[in-house]
């Protein structure tokens, strides 16, 4: 019988069965800053609690700081190296096409839900956006009563594909726009209703940073997006499960002193030196939807077609004002535990306060009018909040205490180390 299992195994570490339900959040582009201001104005009284009364503290996510690498990091519960997703792209060499890399056939090892699910286990996954929702089901089979759907797409859901259908209906909401906050809320009430009424054993409820790219910190309308999250965090709780809460990373403001983007144009940088068409630079953070950030984030990766080496790309651009680090594919994949087989030949890191992008002219930048451009991407963003609303065993007392955690480690420290 399912219950009676006393563990389930995935990717080298032993889960033990969960006693209740087991909620995990990622807050996309949940920097400490938002948390550290309202916890401060006391305008979070449900996360208060459960860094009061369980456990919370600061970890570090994978490099690059996206979303991509960062939320297949939490579900394996393993660094970008072991599951080989590192960004939204990655470059084949042997077409010089840029490759998505949001397909499930791309993602290596199990994901807890599914392994939990082949055990018996009833699991829910629920995303904002659609591009992470077949990476994380890999391996799931709604058929056996899971459910694994976007809010996104909620409108569309079925049966066959999704595990539920008329989800309108059922979460009582319209269907949200992609940029909006309702995107990321709506992810919420439907893990609310499907703790309520279906009380599945583990629940990945994975949001989206549109907010965090649009408002800082001190914006209000920030304030009234984390508001709403610790409403339905405090839901979540009463319905007596194991909350954790994470993010994929943080945002970072990079903008100058008249509001316009601290923008390295870098492909138009090599163009200059070494020649048109003779590297390739690529921005791992685009996606489908770039209207909140223009595509730019805080690393991007170089790849040279023979004529130039990385060596020669690094001596040009590291003493660039706002270029943190150029690393060659040894030494970043070694430094932040990436994968080998999908890195450039050069890896280049932004300062906080700075991105990077390809060539200005293949940026449309027009969604930012009006706001200072805020993204990610960066070692600067890697900083996250691991919140749990229950107490940690003495043993994971001890585990927290000696060692700097990491996001991923979240799904161990929510179902192995609460009591």
């Amino acid at each position: 019988m399912a219950g009676e299992q006393s563990s389930v195994t995935v990717n080298g570490v032993a889960y033990r069965w969960p006693r209740r339900p087991v909620v995990v959040v990622c807050i996309d582009g949940g920097d400490p800053a938002y948390l550290r201001r309202f916890l401060d104005d006391g305008a979070l009284p449900h996360i208060a609690r459960f860094v009061a009364e369980g456990f919370g503290t600061v970890a570090d996510g994978s490099m690059p700081s996206f979303t991509c690498p960062n939320n297949m990091s939490i579900i394996t519960g393993t660094p970008t190296s072991k599951h080989g997703i590192s960004g939204n792209f990655y470059l084949d060499t042997a077409t010089w096409q840029p490759v998505v890399m949001t397909g499930p056939e791309l993602l290596r090892g199990d994901t807890i839900l599914a392994k939990f699910a082949d055990a018996g286990a009833k699991v829910v996954s629920i995303t904002a956006k659609d591009k992470l929702r077949r990476q994380l089901g890999k391996g799931l089979d709604v058929r056996q009563g899971h459910v694994s759907f976007s809010s996104e797409y909620a409108s569309s859901c079925t049966l066959a594909d999704n595990g539920i259908e008329n989800v309108l209906e059922f979460v009582g909401m319209p269907q949200p726009g992609m940029y909006s906050m309702e995107l990321s809320l709506f992810v919420l009430e439907a893990g609310v209703k499907l703790l309520a009424q279906r009380r599945p054993d583990l629940l990945y409820l994975s949001l989206t940073d549109w907010v965090q790219h649009k408002y800082a910190p001190e914006e209000a309308e920030a304030l009234r997006f984390y508001r709403a999250l610790d409403d339905a965090f405090g839901r979540l709780a009463a319905l007596d499960a194991t909350v954790a809460l994470t993010a994929d990373h943080g945002m970072s403001d990079k903008s100058n002193a008249a509001g316009e983007p601290n923008v390295i144009w870098l492909q138009d940088i090599l163009d200059a030196r070494f020649g048109a068409g003779t590297t390739t630079v690529i921005c791992p953070i685009t996606d489908a939807f770039v209207g909140h950030h223009g595509a730019l984030g805080g690393f991007v990766r170089v790849w040279s077609r023979g004529a130039v080496s990385a060596r020669q790309i690094i001596e040009h651009i590291a003493g660039i004002d706002g270029i943190e680090m150029a690393l060659d594919r040894e030494a970043v994949c070694a430094r932040f535990d990436m994968p080998v087989d999908r890195e450039g030949d050069v890896a280049v890191v932004a300062r906080h306060d700075v991105c990077i992008g390809s060539s200005a002219s293949a940026h449309d930048l027009s969604g930012l009018e009006g706001h200072r451009l805020r993204t990610h991407g960066g070692v600067s963003e890697t900083q996250v909040p691991l919140i749990l609303n229950r107490p940690l065993t003495e043993a994971y007392k001890l585990k927290a205490a000696g060692q700097r955690l990491k996001s991923w480690q979240i799904f161990d420290f929510a179902i192995n180390g609460t009591a």
